[in-house]
């Protein structure tokens, strides 16, 4: 007579996502509508400003992770080499920031970076406002499938860290949850904040 031995399922490792680190771009000037989304657009080609050093707790959460990923923006990238080093790591495109068109409004109205973000993504989550771009719907539809690409990495039970931006990471988190993940630690959005995820 045989017993039959039933393998153990393995536990999935956490999945923590991270905010790049600062753009080397200065936030303390006033835009209107139009030269906000000209502001944008150069920010989204932006790398880091110089002499950043990453929080010694997620340097090494990435030491120990079986995997490490990062949007294709160039602040993800550079974000990700400096906690790696020479560790290769891939690319998604997948995981770059929502858009973030501001509202068409009078060109006299000038308001900070920061104002103008809030009202773009004001605009953009609950009136549609895309300028032809991104969809919040397909923006939620990406996020779902980043969120089950990265399970699918965390299957092996090792931790994957995932560099990217501040509201896509935040859309990826609620379709973690939907999935039955929870937040284990958070240290906001801030630049190089992480959120860590833990599946149950």
């Amino acid at each position: 007579m045989t017993t039959e031995i039933k393998a153990t399922p393995l536990k999935h490792g956490a999945i923590v996502l991270v905010r790049h680190g600062e753009p080397n771009v200065s936030r303390k000037v006033m835009l209107s509508a139009a030269e906000y989304r000209a502001f944008w657009a150069n920010y989204e080609l932006l790398g880091l400003l110089p002499g950043q050093t990453p929080p010694q707790q997620l340097m090494a959460f990435v030491a120990e992770c079986g995997t490490l990923v990062s949007s294709t923006r160039l602040r993800a990238i550079e974000s990700a080499q400096a906690l790696a080093g020479e560790r290769a790591f891939d690319r998604h495109e997948m995981l770059i920031e929502a858009p973030l068109p501001p509202p068409r409004l009078p060109a006299w109205l000038k308001l900070s970076p920061r104002i103008w973000g809030f009202l773009a993504r004001f605009w953009w989550w609950f009136f549609n406002h895309h300028e032809g771009q991104e969809r919040r719907s397909e923006a939620e539809a990406r996020a779902d499938r980043a969120a089950a690409m990265l399970v699918g990495f965390a299957a092996g039970g090792e931790t994957v860290v995932v560099l990217a931006h501040g509201f896509f990471n935040h859309l990826i988190g609620r379709s973690l949850k939907k999935q039955g993940w929870r937040l284990a630690e958070s240290e906001g959005y801030k630049y190089w904040s992480m959120r860590r995820f833990e599946r149950g």
